[in-house]
C-alpha cells in the first residue's frame, strides 16, 4: 500500500469505531427524473450562519447524506446515527457544492440548495466549527433538466441539460447564503458538463440533444481557446494532478492539459469510458470501460487507468462487475472500486493492478434502471462508505486495513450517497 497521510476524519472514524466495538452521474443517466418538491423563491436561504442557532464544536464534524425513495437522510459520519430525515418526494440526486457544508439536490425546477448543517468559520488566526440541524432550503437555481455539478479549484459549476445553462459560483460564497451565479450558455443544449479552470477559462462539452462530439475551452469573454471533436459520446469529467481535465469518450478518453486537447484511444474500436474518478494527488484517471455498443446494460469486469503524463491507457481486470456508482479514489490517489462480489478492490494506478481486496457486503447485481438503488461507494479522506440498500445498511471501511469499522441499519434503503466535511 501507498504511504498513508492521516487526516482528522480518518482519525475520528477510527476512534468512534473503537468506542462502538469496544476496542459512500452515471454514464447511462441521461434520462431525467428528479424529485417533485414545490418550487419556492430562489432567494437567500436561512443557512444558520448566526452561531446562536448552532452548537460550537471542538473540531469539524463530517456528515454523510444519502437519499431514499421519498427523502434525504443526514447521518453522523463516524457513528452513522441519523441526524435528520428530510422528506422530499420522488427520486432525488445529490451533488456536493464543495464548501464542506452544502449540497445541490436535483429537483424538477433546477438545483435546490441543501444545507447539511456543519461548517467551519475563520476567527482571526484560528477557526471555529459549528453544527446545526440540516435544512432543505428554499433556494432553487433554475434550469431545465439539472445535470452535472462540478466543484474544481475555487469554483462550483452547474450544468442544465435542457437549456444548456452554465451557472458558475465562487465556492466560498455559499457561506453567505445563496450567491448569485455568473450565467452563460452552450451553443446547443445537451447532456453535458462544464469545469471552470484556474486561469478563469471554462471547459465545456459540445453536442446536441441527439449527439455529443467533444469539448471546447473559452476565455471569460467567450473567445475559443481550444476545441476537439474527437470525443464521440462525451460524458463525465475528472481532474488529475496539475489540473489535467479528463472527459470520457466512446473510443477512449480526451484530456485537456497545457492549453491543448489530447485524445487517447481505447484499445478497442468501441471502448467507452463514461465515468471517471480523479485525484489532485495523482496523475492517473480511473474510469469504467465498456465494449458492447448494443448492450442494454453491459456489466463490465475491467476498469481503465489513464496516465495523463505519458498518455498510456491501461485496463485492469477486477474479476467481477461494478456500476457507475462504484468508482472512488483514496487519500493518496489509489483507485477504489466496489465490485458485485461485495468487495472493495484497491488499485495501484502506477502499475494498473489490484493490490488489496476487502470483503464488505454480500454479492449483488446492478439493476437495469439507473435510478434504482444499488450498492454505492463514497470515499471521504481515509475511509470508504459502502451502502447496501437490500439490507438498508451503510458500512464504514478503513482503506488502509480493510477493517469494517462501523455499520448501521437505516430506516430506509439508501440510494445516492455523498458527504460533507464540515
Amino acid at each position: 500500500m501507498m504511504k498513508r497521510h492521516h487526516t482528522m476524519l480518518g482519525s475520528a472514524v477510527v476512534a468512534s469505531a473503537l468506542l462502538l466495538t469496544g476496542c459512500q452521474a452515471g454514464d447511462d443517466a441521461t434520462d431525467y427524473d428528479a424529485g417533485s418538491a414545490d418550487k419556492k423563491t430562489a432567494g437567500a436561504a436561512d443557512d444558520k450562519d448566526d452561531t446562536g442557532h448552532a452548537q460550537e464544536l471542538a473540531a469539524a464534524q463530517p456528515r454523510i447524506v444519502t437519499t431514499y425513495e421519498g427523502g434525504i437522510l443526514t447521518l453522523d459520519a463516524t457513528t452513522l446515527d441519523v441526524i435528520d430525515d428530510t422528506k422530499l418526494e420522488g427520486f432525488n440526486r445529490l451533488n456536493p457544492v464543495g464548501d464542506g457544508r452544502h449540497l445541490m439536490v436535483s429537483v424538477a425546477e433546477g438545483f435546490r440548495l441543501f444545507d447539511a448543517g456543519v461548517w467551519t468559520q475563520p476567527h482571526g488566526d484560528h477557526t471555529h466549527s459549528y453544527a446545526a440541524d440540516p435544512q432543505l432550503t428554499d433556494t432553487v437555481f433554475d434550469t431545465e433538466l439539472p445535470g452535472h455539478v462540478v466543484n474544481h479549484g475555487e469554483a462550483t459549476v452547474l450544468f442544465g441539460d435542457g437549456d444548456g445553462k452554465i451557472q458558475t459560483f465562487d465556492t466560498e460564497n455559499f457561506s453567505d447564503g445563496a450567491p448569485k451565479p455568473q450565467v452563460t450558455e452552450v451553443d446547443e443544449p445537451h447532456h453535458g458538463v462544464a469545469v471552470k479552470l484556474a486561469d478563469g477559462s471554462m471547459l465545456h462539452t459540445v453536442g446536441t440533444e441527439d449527439e455529443r462530439s467533444g469539448a471546447k475551452v473559452v476565455d471569460s469573454s467567450g473567445k475559443e481557446i481550444a476545441s476537439s471533436d474527437e470525443c464521440p459520446g462525451v460524458h463525465g469529467e475528472a481532474a488529475a494532478k496539475d489540473e489535467v481535465i479528463a472527459l470520457g469518450c466512446e473510443d477512449g478518453i480526451l484530456l485537456y492539459k497545457d492549453g491543448k486537447f489530447e485524445k487517447i484511444d481505447a484499445p478497442d474500436s468501441f471502448g467507452r469510458i463514461g465515468n471517471q474518478s480523479g485525484s489532485d494527488e495523482s496523475q492517473y484517471i480511473l474510469g469504467d470501460y465498456k465494449v458492447d455498443e448494443d448492450a442494454e446494460l453491459e456489466r463490465p469486469e475491467r476498469v481503465s487507468v489513464t496516465d495523463t503524463k505519458s498518455g498510456k491507457l491501461s485496463l485492469v481486470d477486477l474479476g467481477a462487475s461494478y456500476s457507475f456508482r462504484s468508482l472512488g479514489r483514496g487519500p493518496d490517489g489509489e483507485g477504489v472500486v466496489l465490485t458485485t462480489d461485495g468487495n472493495l478492490k484497491i488499485i495501484d494506478p502506477a502499475t494498473a493492478s489490484v493490490t488489496e481486496e476487502y470483503p464488505v457486503i454480500d454479492e449483488w447485481e446492478e439493476p437495469v434502471e439507473w435510478q434504482k438503488a444499488r450498492p454505492t461507494l463514497f470515499v471521504q479522506d481515509e475511509v470508504a462508505y459502502v451502502s447496501d440498500p437490500g439490507e438498508k445498511k451503510i458500512h464504514i471501511v478503513d482503506l488502509e486495513s480493510g477493517e469494517v469499522m462501523a455499520e448501521e441499519t437505516l430506516p430506509h434503503a439508501p440510494n445516492e450517497l455523498t458527504g460533507v466535511t464540515g
